[in-house]
């Protein structure tokens, strides 16, 4: 009895994600999506490590090519390595996330769990001193932000992932009665990235810029309010709040694998109190497997920012 108690708690088996079926959006490099190349590939790649089969959303099929191409090839030699696969869409329009569904639906019965990872960062300015005046401000945050720049940045990180979670609902819900030993494990979930700058009252911490506090505010609330919504389906819906992690957004640049690394200074702006200052692909991957593998956390964005919001005035 006691040698099944303990087989059923290792990490081996509980976070085995052999017939889960996941949908990463943000997968590859772009001029409107680009987050993926970095959180998103440490969700990916710990997922399909752990087993899953992984469908990565972008907006060009010949980068996510690339990237599925390498992690399938070092996934054979893996014992639980799973499957990667890319899609080309925009997360911005609701008829693509209608498509996408569509095309998934046609090769998965069911989807497991839904990430809604893609995100930007625009319409920054330069934050005005002490003796600013009106006119001073007008310039910065009025002026030198363009109404596109403003509207992509709220559609990728905010109305996008609402049109996403809906139209996979079906997929979702027959995750339920799924004929696959994974379905009795894994509940059916939709995952936010949100960020700490949904709570943030320092716009330092979020690279000064308005439109991407904003978003990730409303995809903050978003996360909690979907959750409520969705009980009757049995459909949980959570988030991750990132601090300062490695990506295209960050760095401006990623390699083949769609890894992002600091290769100079970190950004000054606010401060990580914990070394060495930014979250590895291991912090990411073990929050999205607990995220996974619990059944009894509903609603809730977990914040992981090295306590940036410790230094930092924040509402969280």
């Amino acid at each position: 009895m006691a040698d099944a108690i303990l087989q059923s708690l290792t990490a081996s088996n509980v976070f085995d994600l052999r017939g889960v079926v996941a949908v990463v959006t943000g997968g590859g490099k772009a001029s409107y999506q680009t987050s993926c190349n970095g959180i998103g590939m440490m969700i990916s790649s710990t997922l399909v490590a752990n087993g899953a089969t992984v469908y990565i959303v972008g907006p060009n099929q010949g980068d996510l090519d690339k990237v599925c191409t390498n992690y399938n090839a070092a996934s054979k030699d893996i014992p639980t390595g799973g499957c990667m696969y890319g899609l080309e869409g925009d997360v911005r329009l609701k008829s693509e996330a209608t498509r996408l569904a569509t095309a998934i639906g046609e090769r998965e019965k069911a989807v497991t769990v839904l990430f809604n990872n893609a995100g930007i960062h625009r319409g920054g300015y330069e934050r005005r001193g002490s003796n600013a005046t009106a006119a001073d401000y007008v310039s910065a945050y009025f002026e030198n932000v363009s109404q596109d720049d403003f509207t992509d940045v709220l559609n990728t990180n905010a109305v996008g992932p609402y049109w996403l979670t809906f139209v996979f609902l079906p997929l979702l819900e027959r995750w339920k009665t799924a004929d696959v030993p994974a379905a009795k494990k894994f509940a059916p979930q939709v995952i936010m990235t949100s960020s700490m700058n949904g709570w943030t009252k320092d716009s330092g911490t979020g690279g000064y810029s308005f439109p991407y506090l904003m978003s990730k505010s409303a995809i903050g609330h978003a996360t909690s309010s979907l959750a409520h919504e969705l009980l009757p389906l049995g459909i949980r819906v959570n988030g991750i709040a990132p601090g300062l992690f490695a990506s295209q957004m960050t760095t401006g640049a990623s390699d083949e694998m769609g890894r992002s690394t600091f290769s100079d200074a970190l950004p000054s702006s606010f401060q990580v109190p914990v070394p060495p200052g930014f979250g590895s692909t291991r912090d990411m991957g073990t929050l999205v497997l607990f995220l996974l593998a619990n059944w009894f956390v509903n609603g809730e964005t977990v914040l992981i920012d090295g306590g940036t919001l410790l230094k930092h005035p924040s509402s969280y």
